[in-house]
């Protein structure tokens, strides 16, 4: 592999992390700050009810976790099936797709046994947190029942993977895209991406996938086709830094509409004529990755050792955050703020349970996360060791 390609792979990493560390902040702003996203007075704490103002910004792209999943599903997509376009290697794309099950599947169970421990010792403190943030719409929703061991096995197992189960962590509604939706763009790599009509399947299957969130993952597959593609003219265009300044700029615009859905009259999204929230902000995403994918100093900046790192701990720091919000976060806050007053306890809440959550994640990359490659390594080479034998 090329050093071109190592470093569109590293931009792309860093994105990965950038993304994860938006949906935290967004479940932290949200749980504390939620005028910011719903843009009710009687939740604003800041000054002026500045909260308000920044949510219609576009400041609100470091909290917009419709954006940053968007960003994660996408990117996700176009990774799955890259070294396949690189090299055509059935026989590793068909071990990725074996072992992907018992990849992402440790680092769940891990957390959720965590969570089951925490309700049953009570130490989620969301539900007083809410009250006190004025975030009860969302935030007093998460984890207020009494867990069960096989309802937490049942949802770590199968369940979030198959059916989007989230009751004992709320962000792991994504894995059904991430595990179901891998297939789908493991059998187009197979099947489909050597056929000359493909973008013809590609089109229908795109309109067939429009009203669901699996459309994000299946579209980051087909950027990944169609960057891997030998046309001369989309050389040219991949080629052209004013055409990929503009999708940079097309991009940033539609990845911070803000996902509320209401409220834009006065902003710099008004003049769009419908409110076509996920439809937005997953095409300002592909604007964004191709840009960064084409121009070489946006690579060089996402692929700075920061990002990287964060897009090594992305996955763990995903499962974890939440959580940590939940049960740390909360405390902190419900025991401070009424000494240090609210803002400053939210800023002091906000750094403190980063760090645990960043700390967090490192301890499941090194101990946690092994076993699930390990095991997906194990299951993918045995599955190809029988292929083999049958074949012979």
């Amino acid at each position: 592999m090329d050093r071109g390609r190592r470093e569109k792979l590293a931009c792309m990493d860093g994105l990965k992390g950038i993304g994860c560390v938006c949906v935290f902040l967004t479940h932290f702003v949200f749980a504390f700050y939620y005028g910011m996203y719903h843009y009710e007075t009687k939740s604003c704490h800041l000054p002026g009810n500045l909260d308000i103002a920044v949510g219609k910004s576009p400041l609100n792209l470091f909290f917009n976790g419709n954006t940053a999943v968007r960003l994660f599903l996408v990117l996700s997509g176009y990774l799955l099936c890259r070294n396949y376009f690189l090299d055509r290697d059935r026989g590793r794309l068909l071990r990725s797709a074996v072992g992907r099950y018992l990849r992402l599947m440790p680092a769940v169970l891990a957390v959720n046994v965590v969570v089951y421990l925490c309700m049953k010792l009570g130490f989620y403190q969301n539900v007083p947190a809410a009250a006190a943030a004025g975030s009860e719409k969302w935030f007093a929703g998460f984890n207020a029942f009494e867990p069960s061991l096989s309802g937490m096995l049942r949802e770590s197992l199968y369940g979030c993977f198959l059916f989007g189960d989230n009751a004992y962590n709320g962000v792991v509604w994504t894995l059904q895209m991430l595990f179901v939706g891998a297939y789908l763009d493991y059998g187009l790599a197979a099947f489909v991406s050597g056929l000359r009509a493909r973008w013809l399947i590609y089109g229908a299957l795109a309109v067939l996938l429009l009203r669901t969130d699996f459309l994000a993952v299946f579209l980051g597959y087909v950027l990944c086709d169609f960057m891997h593609t030998e046309w001369t003219w989309r050389k040219k265009l991949c080629a052209c830094a004013p055409l990929n300044w503009s999708l940079f700029a097309a991009g940033l615009y539609f990845m911070c509409y803000p996902s509320a859905g209401f409220g834009y009259e006065g902003t710099i999204w008004g003049i769009l004529p419908l409110v076509l929230v996920n439809y937005y902000h997953i095409f300002g995403v592909l604007c964004f990755i191709t840009a960064v994918l084409n121009l070489e100093p946006l690579g060089r900046f996402f692929s700075m050792k920061g990002f990287l790192y964060l897009g090594r701990i992305s996955y763990s720091l995903y499962l974890i955050h939440f959580p940590v919000i939940a049960t740390f976060g909360a405390w902190f806050f419900l025991t401070f703020y009424g000494k240090f007053g609210y803002n400053l306890t939210c800023l002091a809440d906000l750094f403190l349970t980063g760090g645990i959550t960043v700390a967090l994640s490192e301890l499941s990359v090194r101990l946690i996360e092994p076993l699930g490659r390990k095991g997906g390594m194990l299951s993918g080479s045995v599955f190809a060791e029988k292929g083999n034998k049958k074949a012979s």
